[in-house]
C-alpha cells in the first residue's frame, strides 16, 4: 500500500510542477516530467512485484536519471539565481545618487 501512496505522491508532484509552476519558468516542466518518471517507476514496481526496479540493471537507470535531472536542474537554478543577483545589483546601483 506504501508503494501506491509514493507514486501518487510523485505523480501529484509532477502534476502540479506542470500545470502550476510552469508558467513561472519553463524549467518546472522538466522538473514535471521528471516526478511523473518516478512515480511510473515507483507504480511499476509496486505492480511488478517479482521485478524490482530498484536493483541491479534498472536501479542503476533510475540513478542515471536521476542525475542528468539533477545536473540539468542545478545548471538552469544556477543560470537563474545570477540572473536575479546581476538584476538585483542593477537596480541596487541605480537607486543609489
Amino acid at each position: 500500500m506504501e508503494q501506491y501512496m509514493y507514486a501518487g505522491l510523485w505523480i501529484a508532484i509532477g502534476l502540479v510542477l506542470i500545470f502550476s509552476m510552469a508558467k513561472e519558468n519553463k524549467i518546472f516542466i522538466l522538473a514535471g516530467a521528471f516526478f511523473l518518471v518516478l512515480g511510473g517507476w515507483w507504480l511499476a514496481n509496486a505492480l511488478l512485484p517479482a521485478v524490482d526496479l530498484f536493483a541491479g540493471g534498472w536501479g542503476i537507470a533510475l540513478k542515471c536519471i536521476t542525475g542528468a535531472a539533477l545536473l540539468i536542474l542545478t545548471a538552469a537554478f544556477v543560470k537563474e539565481y545570477r540572473k536575479k543577483s546581476a538584476e538585483a545589483r542593477r537596480d541596487d546601483e541605480e537607486d543609489r545618487p
